[in-house]
């Protein structure tokens, strides 16, 4: 096969299996090795997490690069394009280099099929191989991967990173890598290498005992939040450790968690970068899709929250700042079928105003999948165009909007105002 536009790889990817019969990495590995195992050619930071993992990697992109580094970053599910999965120095990969990364995947599945004519790669597999492929292409200094699930078992656990980070540990894909919080710890602790310092962040204290006796395992030195580092502020945001005292601009607090564990692994590359400089960079970043504001009067915010950690997080922030506005909450809201439907709606108080929706997609959650008490209880628009419409309508100045549930609704939505400021 041979591809002559991105489109054309976009849509071979999602066509590709998605899972193997065997959940281990002898399939990557065997295809990074004909490639010349680009992934030990860079440097790299390894993220994993239940939540706060994409906002990390983002954080510390920022700082590499603002340390004069040239940044890969690697990074899902993408919000607005395919493109945003695979970033040089806070840029999409171009459609151009995608087709001739894909091109030189596809000579390598060529070779091997070969020997194993029947030899494929699941969708997650061969996006993780491209980005090693780049990275490795354009001479990254460093390149920041975000896991997809998981860690021991997860497709971009193929490198030895300089440092590993696990940002919190909760109940998410419960069915691939749990069911228990100890399980999904386990899996997670799979990053932490040989020698390397692994950064914890906001971490349950039951399951420290597992994360610290694989990095004991591993001779790996542990820096935690709240022993080695330290951060506090409910609206403007303070770090400090033994060498540093920063602040940052009005974050909510979980933010605050995952700026300090981006610091604490950047300063442990140590590369210069003045206490100014890691403030900008902290400050200029904006993480698609994750706490994403989209104007101020209403204060409409975007969030792919979709577990019950995180939807916790942002429903705190989201109150708080109802609270100081003296305005109401209405929140567009839309969920997979996988997820715990149930739970997360106990978690809204009895003065938000939610409106259920759905987007044409296979795992997304209809009006049927919904609990027969949440469906009497709120309003279900099927199409979420005139929901998100209305509901902005309906907005005064000093409301807040909320769309929630899922990045691809974010996504949606994103592209939505795009085009209408492309009209006007």
């Amino acid at each position: 096969m041979f591809f002559t536009n991105a489109q054309d790889v976009i849509k071979h990817l999602y066509s590709l299996p998605k899972l193997h019969e065997k959940a281990d990495l002898t399939y990557i590995k065997r295809v990074l090795k004909l490639l010349g195992d680009p992934q030990d050619q860079v440097k790299t930071i390894h993220v994993t997490g239940t939540n706060g993992k994409g906002s990390t990697s983002y954080y510390l992109s920022n700082l590499l690069q603002k340390a004069g580094q040239k940044t890969g970053l690697f990074v899902s599910p993408y919000i607005f394009e395919f493109n945003e999965r695979i970033q040089l120095n806070g840029q999409n990969i171009s459609d151009s280099e995608l087709v001739r990364i894909a091109n030189l995947v596809e000579n390598a599945l060529d070779q091997i099929r070969i020997e194993d004519p029947n030899f494929a790669l699941v969708t997650f597999e061969y996006e993780v191989v491209a980005a090693f492929v780049y990275f490795e292409q354009v001479k990254c200094d460093y390149a920041v991967i975000e896991v997809g699930i998981g860690g021991e078992h997860d497709k971009t656990n193929v490198i030895t990173p300089e440092v590993s980070i696990i940002t919190t540990v909760g109940l998410d894909h419960e069915d691939i890598i749990g069911p228990t919080l100890l399980e999904i710890a386990c899996e997670k602790s799979g990053v932490i290498k040989t020698k390397r310092p692994v950064v914890l962040g906001n971490l349950p204290r039951e399951v420290m005992p597992i994360i610290e006796e694989r990095a004991r395992e591993k001779s790996a030195s542990i820096r935690k939040l709240g022993e080695n580092f330290f951060v506090s502020g409910d609206q403007k945001i303070h770090y400090r450790d033994a060498q540093k005292n920063l602040s940052f601009n009005t974050r909510p607090e979980v933010e605050g968690f995952d700026i300090a564990v981006a610091i604490q692994a950047f300063s442990l590359l140590h590369l210069p970068l003045a206490s100014d400089e890691i403030e900008d960079a902290i400050n200029q970043t904006i993480i698609p899709g994750r706490y994403q504001v989209l104007q101020s009067e209403p204060l409409i915010i975007l969030d792919g929250a979709h577990n019950i950690q995180a939807m916790q997080n942002l429903l705190n922030f989201i109150h708080e700042q109802a609270h100081l506005r003296h305005g109401t909450v209405r929140i567009l809201m839309m969920m997979m079928r996988d997820k715990d439907l149930d739970e997360v709606f106990s978690l809204f108080q009895p003065t938000d105003q939610v409106e259920l929706t759905t987007i044409d997609y296979p795992r997304a959650a209809k009006k049927k999948d919904f609990p027969d008490w949440v469906v009497q209880k709120y309003p279900y628009q099927e199409n979420w165009q005139s929901a998100y419409k209305q509901l902005k309508l309906e907005s005064q100045a000093n409301d807040i909007l909320l769309v929630t549930g899922s990045f691809y609704l974010v996504g949606e939505i994103l592209h939505l105002e795009e085009n209408a400021k492309n009209e006007n």
